[in-house]
């Protein structure tokens, strides 16, 4: 018996074998083993090889300990540069047990008074495709804290003046202002910080001064500190924004007016689900700052310059301008539907604004004066009006050039069809002729014919006059006939010869 004790203690002791050697190579159970090592007085226990990471545990403590975020994969390459060998998963995976674990933050639960506080968020939802362009479709939400009333107004933009006119909208749906804004930290809202020293943008101050709020930023990247309009953020994307149906912004903008005084108004109110929101927001209502008489200015003004063209670029398109003015320096002032040209105190210019892209938005006036004073280019300009009118016709005259025609003489003509049938019906037209592939200005005028011989009207036929034919029509001016009582009143300064 004490033979075989040593035998099976021997290799425990000496050889430092586990238990699970010492059973495989005597063809014994592992219960067998552990019994008699515990009466030889050895209690069994893992074999713990030392790592390659032992030496540098140290290290790591103490890393993590400064650097709690610092990654594990950061670790190894600072190990490796200390001499550590081994392979970066086997490292992450005998550190992970010091890992620091971060504390769970604790939150305060908001509680603010009627009128004293809104948040003011921005949301994207995608992007639109307008005028021949994309543009980011961004939605301005802003939550009265204590009611939780909601306003939303969609942008395709997110400079300061579009924040601006959603605070303003939300001032006007609610019928006042609250006397703190919550914000996050964009360039439209703080120019620079420094823990607690805020420089905010100019035209924001300027606006809280002549509502009398007092705009504040958040924490950054806190966005908890403003809770309110996160979670109507993700209210409005499942409730409102989702399967629905509209045609252009303007239509959206009403809908999810309607949506924020109806549906979002109706809903219980967070505090205490037995009331609405409508009737919290009614009794908030009057604890609002009233608002001035006069409306902020909230005009997009951009400082703009003419080159050898007469236009200015505002927005990524293109607005003329009278051609007096190249190389001028010029004022663009923009609302979300009219785009201004001033000079000075004096307005110059006038358009419908575009949301496109690289577009040429022009006035005809403009390019009439331009064209008068400047006859060498009327062959281009001719051109352009031909295909700002009609888009297809570029690829008429593409076809045209191939086959060697006169691009002069078949612009002219075709401008001559612009101006007698419009360009719905030359559209059609070159539509027809590009499809059956004769392209051909004749053609183009044949379609036309055809069109109106099928609706039993007369072909119309253009009597193009030339500008001395036109002068030559106009009415006769009289000349004053006091050069020629002038002649008879002379002397007649010749001598008779005798």
């Amino acid at each position: 018996m004490r033979s075989t004790r040593q035998r099976h203690c021997r290799p425990k002791h000496a050889d430092k074998w586990p238990v699970g050697t010492i059973a495989a190579q005597l063809s014994l159970h592992h219960d067998v083993v552990e019994r008699v090592l515990a009466q030889d007085g050895v209690r069994p226990g893992p074999h713990i090889k030392p790592r390659l990471v032992d030496p540098f545990m140290d290290f790591v403590k103490e890393t993590w300990r400064r650097f709690p975020k610092l990654p594990a994969s950061r670790l190894w390459a600072m190990c490796r540069e200390r001499g550590y060998t081994g392979a970066r998963d086997h490292f992450r995976a005998a550190v992970r047990v010091h890992r620091p674990v971060p504390v769970a933050e604790v939150f305060l639960r908001l509680s603010v008074l009627p009128g004293e506080q809104a948040q003011i968020d921005w949301a994207h939802f995608g992007k639109l495709a307008i005028d021949g362009g994309e543009r980011p479709l961004l939605a301005f939400v802003a939550v009265l804290s204590w009611s939780r009333a909601i306003f939303m107004q969609y942008f395709l933009g997110q400079q300061v003046e579009n924040l601006l006119r959603g605070i303003e909208a939300a001032f006007l749906v609610w019928g006042g202002a609250a006397r703190i804004l919550l914000f996050d930290n964009p360039k439209t809202v703080v120019l620079e910080r420094i823990g607690d020293a805020i420089r905010f943008h100019p035209s924001l101050l300027r606006f809280a001064a002549h509502h009398r709020f007092e705009p504040r930023p958040v924490a950054p990247g806190r966005g908890n500190e403003k809770p309110r309009v996160e979670r109507a953020i993700r209210y409005a994307r499942h409730a409102f924004f989702l399967a629905r149906r509209w045609r252009g912004l303007a239509d959206l903008n009403e809908q999810a007016l309607a949506w924020c005084m109806g549906e979002a108004m109706d809903r219980p109110w967070p505090d205490d689900p037995r009331r609405k929101v409508r009737d919290v927001y009614e009794e908030e209502r009057g604890k609002l700052l009233a608002l001035p008489e006069n409306p902020f200015p909230t005009e997009e003004r951009r400082e703009v310059s003419t080159g050898k063209t007469p236009y200015v670029r505002f927005d990524g398109n293109d607005y003329s301008v009278p051609y007096t003015l190249v190389r001028k320096t010029l004022l663009v002032a923009a609302t979300l539907d009219t785009v201004r040209v001033l000079q000075g105190a004096g307005e110059v210019a006038t358009h419908a604004r575009s949301y496109g892209r690289r577009r040429v938005i022009e006035d005809p006036a403009h390019i009439k004066a331009l064209v008068q004073h400047k006859r060498r280019a009327r062959e281009h300009r001719g051109q352009n009006r031909l295909t700002h009118a009609v888009p297809r016709t570029r690829e008429l005259l593409e076809r045209l050039a191939e086959r060697g025609q006169n691009l002069g003489g078949s612009t002219s003509r075709l401008l001559e069809l612009l101006d007698t049938y419009g360009p719905e019906r030359l559209d059609r037209a070159v539509r027809e002729v590009l499809a059956r592939e004769v392209p051909h200005v004749h053609a183009v005028r044949q379609v036309l014919e055809r069109d109106r011989a099928q609706k039993n009207l007369p072909p119309l036929l253009p009597l193009p006059l030339s500008e001395h034919a036109r002068a030559r029509d106009a009415q006769v001016q009289p000349h004053s006939l006091e050069r020629y009582d002038a002649l008879l009143r002379r002397p007649d300064t010749k001598e008779e010869t005798p």
